[in-house]
């Protein structure tokens, strides 16, 4: 919406110096202009000293488009084209599934496709407000129900109103009768991507076992190494070294080149699958790993800046002020948001 107004322009342009795109600080050496049309204003400015570049952004709509409009970047002519350079700050948020029925039975799930409780639907719901001002450009969940329920969900809360939609490439066939059409739909939407490698741990022949009468059976000390332990698998299972392989290989492939691309991510997923990403986010050791515990549905925000990611913990509700998580990248995205929909 915001390049069509700029092509289709009818209405009047204010050069302004010395003020940033949002209009928040002042910048020495900048340039802006303000373009108002068919009830859409757009700000275009350029820095003219340090790194070049213009950048596009609607700073108010008219009351027939209530959704937020994404700043676009037109990199300049001597800009590099090194997809790390993009974005010098991302958003990754990780969500460990909501309650699932087997967690509710204390039942060993495992690799067993279980939906949520109605628990695990509020949970889900809650985390969704959590990371309600956090922008999603792509999500990732495994190939599980619980994971996925918790990530549409969560999505619903979202303030930008977008549309989280699988991908499906299967076989050609599918990808292509759920080929969307419209341009404009596909700007509202936002990409999942399902992967059996974020799979919670396989737990072997314990799956669909009661905890507490598994270790009666087997002894605590027994059932505790085969779920605490580092490499030491259950019965015709996995290890959580085993887990790691998978879950590691597949972040490093597929979602941190999003990350470099300036993409944000949101991953839901399970304890043992996230354990193992978080293991190699914060270059935890096999003992560290061992103790982490993620509750269920409470997101964790990371920032991914310079190559690093640097942990922020996890945000509170969109009504509460001072959320420490947030970067100040985020609070100016939070700021735009409550100037666009209210």
């Amino acid at each position: 919406m915001a390049a069509a107004a700029f092509h289709h322009a009818i209405g009047t342009i204010q050069s302004h110096r010395g003020h940033g795109a949002l209009g928040s600080q002042n910048m020495i050496g900048s340039y802006s202009e303000r373009l108002v049309c068919k009830g859409v204003q757009v700000r275009l400015f350029r820095r003219t000293c340090g790194s070049g570049g213009w950048r596009l952004t609607t700073i108010s709509a008219s009351s027939s488009h209530s959704s937020v409009v994404d700043p676009v970047s037109l990199s300049s002519s001597n800009s590099s084209n090194d997809s790390r350079k993009k974005s010098n700050e991302t958003a990754l948020i990780l969500i460990r599934h909501g309650e699932s029925l087997w967690n509710e039975k204390n039942l060993f799930t495992g690799c067993v496709d279980v939906p949520l409780t109605k628990k695990g639907v509020e949970e889900a719901i809650e985390a969704g407000k959590r990371i309600s001002n956090i922008p999603v450009d792509m999500i990732y969940t495994s190939s599980l129900i619980r994971a996925q329920m918790t990530a549409m969900l969560a999505m619903t809360q979202h303030r930008r109103k977008k549309v989280p939609i699988f991908i499906h490439n299967e076989s050609e066939q599918v990808k292509q009768w759920s080929q969307i059409y419209s341009e404009e739909t596909m700007k509202q939407s936002i990409p999942v991507i399902a992967a059996w490698q974020l799979n919670e741990r396989m737990y072997g022949e314990l799956q669909g076992l009661n905890k507490q009468e598994t270790a009666d059976k087997f002894g605590k000390e027994q059932v505790h190494e085969w779920r605490r332990s580092y490499d030491t698998p259950p019965p015709n299972g996995e290890s959580l070294e085993m887990c790691a392989e998978r879950a590691v290989a597949y972040f490093k492939e597929h979602i941190e080149p999003q990350l470099l691309s300036g993409k944000h991510v949101m991953i839901a997923a399970h304890g043992n699958s996230l354990r193992s990403v978080i293991m190699y986010l914060d270059k935890l050791t096999s003992q560290e790993v061992i103790s982490l515990e993620l509750s269920t549905g409470i997101p964790m925000l990371y920032i991914f800046k310079e190559g690093k990611f640097i942990r922020r913990g996890s945000p509170v509700g969109p009504s509460e002020a001072g959320v420490y998580a947030y970067t100040r990248s985020l609070a100016l995205y939070r700021q735009k948001l409550d100037e666009m929909l209210h």
